[in-house]
């Protein structure tokens, strides 16, 4: 029995990114149907999953809906306790959990102005005040996951979390607005983009074009830093 995921354009949808990586690379179950953000059918690929209005959702084996990344993280580790999701030990965890929430309702200035897009990287990008205050807030975050707990491996905590499905769109943005970060952003932003289920997501969202392009921005592109 499979988990059935539905999610929105994988080059500009951060949310569903968020969710697909939850099963993805925790290997579960899944099945995936995309729902139109930028078309007619949205609200009909959803028609049968109410009160959910937003994607990701994710339907369970058993039938029952979830939106929400946050609530569906949570489901999916109380499933699963043994894929450890979040990290083992308890301080870990506990920062984990802090992180993922803050990205789950922070971060505005950010998302408002750097809306996740995968197709090339913008060349110019002027960096407000407040965005500044974001990314440095990021990299005392992720600094700090590093430091404290990030000793044996590469993610924010070692081993790869939820916390990495949440920081993946963040990511993201950074590499396609090519914006100014400190060293242990930078290495987060390689490691992101060097794994390669976030590779294949990318590679999948490529298969389809738009016109007009969702966020186009009248700023010079080259090419995506990743694979």
């Amino acid at each position: 029995m499979s988990y059935q995921l539905y999610i929105g354009d994988q080059s500009f949808s951060s949310w569903s990114l968020r969710g697909w990586l939850m099963l993805e690379k925790f290997g579960l179950p899944y099945e995936t149907h995309l729902a139109g953000l930028y078309s007619s059918t949205f609200q009909q690929d959803l028609a049968g999953l109410s009160p959910a209005h937003l994607v990701p959702v994710l339907k369970t084996p058993e039938g029952t809906v979830i939106g929400e990344t946050q609530a569906i993280a949570e489901e999916l580790n109380s499933r699963h306790p043994e894929l450890q999701m979040w990290p083992e030990d308890p301080a870990a965890r506990a920062f984990a959990r802090w992180i993922s929430a803050e990205m789950h309702a922070g971060f505005a200035v950010l998302r408002a102005e750097c809306p996740m897009q995968l197709l090339h990287q913008y060349a110019g990008f002027a960096v407000s005040d407040a965005l500044r205050a974001d990314l440095d807030r990021l990299e005392l975050l992720w600094t700090k996951a590093r430091e404290d707990f990030g000793a044996e491996g590469p993610w924010l905590f070692g081993r790869y979390s939820l916390a990495d499905c949440f920081y993946a769109p963040v990511a993201a943005r950074i590499a396609g607005y090519d914006l100014p970060v400190g060293d242990v952003a930078s290495y987060y932003v390689a490691t992101t983009l060097a794994d390669p289920a976030f590779q294949s997501w990318r590679a999948a969202g490529l298969e389809k074009s738009y016109d007009p392009v969702p966020y186009a921005m009248d700023l010079p592109t080259k090419v995506w830093p990743g694979a």
